[in-house]
């Protein structure tokens, strides 16, 4: 696993396997959120094997597939109503943790500035600097 820090109450990752949310659950975790579309992954790891794997390791799963054109501002909200809801930590994954990251910059943005939510996406290794005119016009 390669669980990387946004904020105390959010993480990323790039993708999990089911023999990982035991060790999850164990670091404080409550809540993961599956960004990454069946489509991308084998059936072991598609979202129904992962959430029964999540609900018998004591853990939330919510399933938000993520692409470029799925990347909207209801999904947005989605996404953060879930953290907001959860009842401590949460983990996001992906294939490599980069659109779990760029859904939480554009809701972060907002409410934070464009600066700092960049550079919390570039403290946990994402560089979404390309984003900027986008978070610009948030």
């Amino acid at each position: 696993m390669d669980i990387r820090q946004i904020t105390p109450r959010y993480s990323v990752s790039p993708q999990i396997f089911p023999e990982d949310l035991a060790a999850i659950k164990a670091a404080g975790f409550t809540k993961v959120i599956c960004n990454r579309p069946d489509g991308e992954n084998p059936p072991d790891l598609q979202s129904d094997r992962m959430a029964a794997a999540a609900a018998e390791a004591g853990l939330e799963f919510f399933v938000l597939p993520l692409t470029h054109q799925t990347m909207t501002p209801e999904n947005v909200a989605r996404q953060a109503a879930e953290v907001e809801a959860s009842e401590g930590p949460v983990l996001a994954y992906c294939a490599s943790g980069t659109r779990c990251s760029v859904i939480w910059t554009l809701d972060a943005a907002p409410k934070i500035g464009v600066n700092e939510a960049l550079t919390a996406a570039a403290r946990a290794g994402y560089d979404l600097s390309g984003l900027r005119p986008r978070l610009e016009m948030l």
